[in-house]
């Protein structure tokens, strides 16, 4: 039996040496992958970086140089050292940051009040079904409806003031924002609903404890969209109704031909764009990251917290 016991350890110990080693080589060969993975995709993110700046380099370049050289007319196209020039004077002058700052204060207004609008409707059509099934049809057909053809019709009702921009660039967003958010507030676990109301629970704390945190990335998902759609409607507005701000600039300079102008005023509302989207995303960024930052629950709900709910 000594003999016997003796020569078994050996073995275990040598099959345990083999699988420690085996266990090794998977864990390297992994982390090899691994590493090789995240090579690769960086690499791919510099590329994507590079390749988008020098497409704009060679477009600008293109374009400077066709204009320059009288391929195209210069006087309707204009020329990026033209633009720049436009830029710098109205710079010099201070007139440029009158016309940003009354656009930007319109289009963050109608952005907000969108959000805080369409948030709340979107909660009372939850609340009660009747006026969902009641409201449903008419919020679709207004969100379909061309809105550039209410903006005459708000001039003529709120007069030509910033509130009747403010309104136009409400009209284009807040309609679909509703729906949208409607939609996602009636899409949320109807397990937790069921289990808050089997634990005695009322129905707006089902909205704060269940609907609206799990409509939370809905919610930064249509504030994306909105901003863009609430600057649209702002320059309709200004289009109409305004003696300030880019969308006055814009057809300000299409009826005097200053191209230059209207170009850079384009220009800028690519860029006034494209910052007020990056806002938006480092939000959504910020929010994911909190997420992923918490301590994971546990999916066992505890006494205690049974009790909190309600």
């Amino acid at each position: 039996m000594n003999r016997m016991s003796k020569t078994e350890i050996p073995a275990a110990s040598g099959t345990n040496i083999t699988s420690n080693a085996s266990a090794i080589s998977t864990a390297a060969s992994s982390s090899t992958a691994q590493r090789t993975f995240l090579s690769k995709y960086r690499l791919h993110k510099k590329f994507v970086a590079a390749a988008r700046v020098l497409l704009l380099v060679a477009f600008l370049s293109v374009w400077e140089l066709t204009a320059s050289h009288q391929i195209i007319d210069s006087f309707i196209f204009s020329s990026p050292s033209k633009i720049a020039r436009c830029f710098l004077d109205m710079v010099a002058d201070r007139s440029i940051f009158l016309h940003l700052g009354v656009t930007l204060y319109e289009t963050i207004v109608s952005f907000l009040l969108v959000i805080v609008f369409s948030i709340l409707t979107a909660v009372l059509l939850w609340f009660s079904k009747k006026l969902s099934e009641i409201l449903e049809p008419y919020l679709v057909v207004l969100n379909s409806l061309p809105k550039s053809a209410l903006a005459p019709l708000l001039i003529v009702w709120l007069g030509a003031t910033r509130t009747t921009i403010i309104v136009a660039g409400m009209s284009v967003a807040i309609f679909g924002s509703i729906l949208n958010l409607y939609t996602s507030f009636m899409s949320a676990d109807p397990g937790k609903m069921t289990l808050i109301y089997t634990l005695g629970g009322k129905r707006h704390q089902v909205l704060t404890k269940v609907v609206l945190p799990s409509s939370i990335p809905a919610i930064i998902s249509n504030m994306k969209v909105n901003i863009g759609l609430c600057l649209v409607g702002v320059i309709i507005g200004e289009f109409l109704a305004a003696k300030e701000g880019l969308g006055y600039l814009i057809i300000y300079s299409s009826q005097v031909f200053k191209m230059d102008w209207l170009l850079m005023s384009i220009c800028l509302l690519c860029l006034f764009a494209m910052c007020l989207y990056a806002l938006i995303n480092q939000l959504e960024s910020c929010y994911l990251k909190r997420i992923r930052d918490e301590p994971l629950r546990s999916s066992l709900i505890s006494p205690h917290s049974l009790h909190l709910i309600v």
